[in-house]
């Protein structure tokens, strides 16, 4: 079965990664990857990233600096000498702000990049010009080939909160049920006036952010409910979209934790949210809902290590979405944060593959084992000294210099190729095999195939790719290590050399 390979294969990787579990056996230098184009588990519908909080200032950066870092993020352009210019990320995620930033220090968060902008006005009208920068974004997002695009809220405008701040108090909800309609009108009319101003269209919206946190500390917008409140708010948005004939889908969960979707938790009445509004009969069931999209959705936050314990949850939520018919699990925010069992510090920056060699074992496992169809990253562009971005910053708001992580490019070996439609397929490190150190995964689109190869080992392995009855022919590698970053090699021959420490990307085409 895939699981049980995949377990194996984690926890070996774990092991050369920093956990303290032995590997079983020496690494060898040849291992066969065998794939099977019949046996298929999830399809893509996106892999993408969050404009919080830093595209608010980098939008107004002068022109070539910020062209050059929204190629980065959304071209799909190669360079003159084959490598992608950019990550060719297939959804962008737009906070949709409060209005802290024009509460200025009164806001009660001290700081002013963690504030958000609002289109709302306190006479109840709207000012389209606001959030200019982030909808820089969102027009380069679109110029460069991106087609789908989500905004998300992390706290309902202040105008319409109990206690007028964009963050609570003492962990209590922040916003009254009187005032669930006038949040879903604003939802309704923020989206059409995006779309004026943009010419871009909202194929998602995202209410309520991590709401099993307090959100109490003012340290940005944020907003605590109950499944009940959510299932209040979100009956209101649906009755409005219908209303307005607005298409766009409703994404329900963004849970702080994916334990929140399958188990009770530690927060009453916050926790089984995929039965609580998925499964019919339930007191909260949404699961029928016009506007609402089959997609339940977590954050990885707090469940990557141990690489035990991660397979093991990530094994108990897929099995939980996949007893709902038709409902999906996007994996909608991560970046590394804590101590992770001691595997790695999400405190300071780290640009090189140390960080991207972990990035990328939680990206495989999230796909491979939770069966995550859309994965996407929190702040694409961070201004501070964190594991947070994928391009980083000098805190800057008119100008400055940026910096380009591996991260960036690891994240690049699955945005870049593996697109919208495409189905994940079984790939197995061969069972005669020596070495199960790599992680593999294997996906079919069309008659492309793409395998995503990570060796997180300190040594050099060679792969014969061996698809069964299937005629693939691989053509080209992209590599990502310490010094190569997406670099395109032609592939001749049935045998490919997977670099130690790096994650390499093979394409091809069904003959």
């Amino acid at each position: 079965m895939i699981i049980k390979t995949t377990i194996k294969k984690v926890l070996l990787a774990a092991s050369v990664l920093g956990l303290n579990i032995p590997l079983a056996s020496s690494q060898t230098k040849e291992v066969t990857i065998d794939i099977n184009l019949s046996k298929t588990y999830q399809t893509i519908s996106n892999f993408g990233a969050s404009d919080a909080w830093s595209c608010q200032f980098v939008g107004n950066w002068p022109d070539d600096k910020r062209n050059k870092i929204a190629d980065l993020l959304f071209s799909r352009e190669n360079n003159t000498d084959g490598s992608p210019k950019g990550i060719g990320l297939s959804l962008w995620r737009f906070n949709i702000g409060a209005g802290s930033t024009q509460q200025g220090d009164d806001s009660g968060i001290k700081d002013e990049w963690r504030r958000a902008e609002s289109f709302l006005n306190n006479d109840g009208s709207y000012n389209w010009q606001n959030q200019a920068a982030q909808v820089w974004f969102l027009k380069a997002a679109k110029q460069r080939g991106v087609k789908q695009f989500l905004g998300f809220n992390n706290s309902p405008p202040v105008q319409f909160t109990i206690n007028g701040k964009s963050y609570a108090n003492g962990g209590k909800v922040n916003i009254a049920p009187d005032k669930y309609d006038a949040y879903a009108t604003f939802l309704a009319k923020v989206i059409k006036g995006v779309e004026q101003v943009s010419k871009v269209k909202f194929d998602y919206i995202s209410p309520i952010n991590e709401p099993q946190w307090d959100w109490s500390d003012g340290g940005q917008e944020g907003a605590p409910y109950n499944n009940t409140e959510i299932a209040g708010v979100i009956k209101a948005i649906d009755k409005e979209f219908i209303k307005n004939k607005i298409g766009s889908k409703i994404l329900v969960g963004e849970a702080g934790s994916i334990n929140y979707l399958f188990t009770k938790g530690d927060k009453s009445g916050k926790g089984s949210q995929i039965s609580d509004f998925f499964k019919p009969g339930s007191v909260n069931y949404i699961g029928d809902l016009p506007s609402v999209a089959k997609t339940i959705s977590a954050h990885s936050y707090f469940s990557t290590s141990p690489m035990a314990s991660s397979v093991k949850a990530r094994t108990a939520l897929a099995d939980s979405v996949a007893a709902v018919n038709g409902l999906n699990f996007w994996q909608s925010e991560y970046c590394i944060l804590g101590d992770n069992a001691g595997e790695i510090d999400g405190n300071k920056r780290d640009l090189g593959i140390n960080a991207a060699l972990y990035l990328a074992s939680v990206i495989h496992t999230d796909l491979a084992v939770a069966n995550a169809s859309a994965w996407q990253w929190w702040t694409s562009i961070s201004a501070y000294d964190y594991k947070d971005g994928l391009i980083y910053i000098d805190k800057n708001k008119t100008d400055g210099n940026f910096y380009t992580s591996k991260m960036l490019w690891v994240m690049g070996n699955y945005s870049r190729f593996v697109n919208p439609g495409a189905v994940r397929v079984d790939a197995t490190v061969s069972a005669s095999a020596e070495d199960k150190s790599l992680l593999v995964s294997a996906f079919k689109n069309g008659k492309n195939v793409t395998v995503v190869v990570i060796n997180p080992g300190t040594t050099d392995v060679t792969t014969v790719l061996n698809a069964n009855n299937a005629q693939v022919q691989f053509t080209t590698s992209y590599l990502t290590s310490q010094t190569d970053e997406l670099k395109p090699g032609k592939i001749t021959g049935g045998k490919n050399v997977i670099p130690a420490r790096s994650i390499v990307t093979l394409t091809g085409v069904i003959k």
